[in-house]
């Protein structure tokens, strides 16, 4: 018998067998026998289709390269499926790549007690059941990555929502503390209370924005009629305030009135200074140019410090991602690495972009932005 149809025919015994191979996972022991059982009868039914389908030389190669063309008829999906209900049903990827493993080892136990000739035709059907398998789990590793990032993002989205209640709560009463208590040393102890929850104010912003960046929703902003000029200057005396051992300069030239949201662009200016701060030469200004031309603004920060390769400039936007820091001793820890993430997502947020250059001992980053919205 050949190998699609044996599938075909014990269908319900091969699910049953995957089925109770998935219960001995933690996760599989909570499912009832329903969820266990799930796509699994579609992906044998997309397998014994495969199997049953004329395949030329080429059309092997390429599937062996991974260039798999769907089945005429069929979306292919039910590998795709399995994978986004086992990362809701908190299986592990290791867990479901055994469930493949296993699946292909007890159809051809199945299939070899049911008497199987070893010729030609068997071993060509056992080659493409091997590379059908092999598509079914690059299928279902690729869902199930990008699922199991989805949940992890909408886990910190809500945890950060949360935690915004209680905090805001600690720094009224703190503010609060504050105007009330007369006793020097204890308004000390209230003032450092403060300065720590808009530090953690500030991570639970980064994290949000981070959320929603990553969830494909985008972070707001809010556009009025602004004068950046002023906005970015009023932000640049407060960096000056606290980064009293680095100097910021300020240049402006041309137009600096457009529809922006002040707020966001400042928090991005303000991202970009404590970078250059942080990974930058102390002995050296830290450079923040405004510059308006035509239908654009340009708003970059240059600071002098190590060169960057091509590949180290390409990895600076990705989330979580962090500068080699062996090279400086007062670097601040308590951050989330989220930074120059949240600056691009805010160029991106008023329909421009950023760009990063390092050449001859200086590292610039310039956000391109439009005047207006389009």
């Amino acid at each position: 018998m050949r190998l699609a149809t044996f599938i075909d025919e014990n269908v319900e015994a091969i699910v049953a067998t995957a089925a109770e191979f998935a219960r001995t996972f933690p996760a599989g022991a909570r499912l009832d026998d329903a969820e266990l059982r799930d796509d699994i009868a579609l992906i044998l039914d997309a397998i014994a289709k495969d199997l049953g389908t004329e395949q030329t030389e080429v059309n092997e190669i390429r599937k062996s390269h991974g260039q798999v063309l769907p089945l005429p008829g069929t979306a292919d999906t039910a590998a795709q499926t399995h994978a986004l209900l086992r990362a809701k049903g908190g299986f592990r990827i290791e867990q479901l790549v055994a469930e493949y493993r296993a699946l292909r080892a007890s159809v051809l136990r199945l299939w070899a007690r049911d008497g199987i000739q070893l010729d030609a035709d068997a071993l060509g059907d056992m080659v493409r059941f091997g590379e059908a398998i092999d598509q079914a789990v690059a299928e279902s590793t690729a869902h199930f990555v990008a699922e199991a990032d989805r949940l992890r993002n909408v886990f910190l989205a809500v945890l950060g929502h949360d935690l915004r209640g209680p905090l805001n709560s600690i720094l009224m009463t703190s503010e609060l503390l504050t105007r009330v208590v007369a006793d020097e040393p204890l308004r000390e102890h209230t003032a450092r209370l403060m300065r720590s929850g808009e530090r953690m104010r500030r991570l639970l912003d980064d994290l949000l924005d981070y959320s929603r960046a990553s969830l494909g929703v985008g972070i707001n902003v809010k556009r009025e009629a602004v004068d950046l000029s002023a906005a970015l200057r009023e932000e640049i005396d407060i960096l000056r305030s606290s980064l009293p051992g680095h100097a910021i300069l300020f240049e402006v030239d041309g137009g600096t009135h457009g529809s922006f949201d002040a707020s966001r662009l400042r928090e991005a200016v303000a991202n970009l200074v404590h970078n250059a701060a942080t990974y930058g030469d102390p002995d050296h200004p830290i450079v923040v140019r405004l510059k308006g031309n035509g239908e654009t603004i340009a708003v970059s920060v240059e600071n002098t410090g190590e060169s960057l390769s091509e590949k180290e400039l390409s990895d600076l936007f990705e989330p979580l991602a962090r500068r080699n820091e062996e090279s400086t001793k007062d670097t601040d820890r308590t951050h989330l690495g989220l930074g120059l993430f949240i600056v691009r997502a805010v160029a991106l947020a008023h329909g421009g972009d950023v760009r990063a250059e390092s050449a001859q001992g200086k590292m610039t980053f310039t956000l391109h932005l439009p005047r207006s919205a389009s």
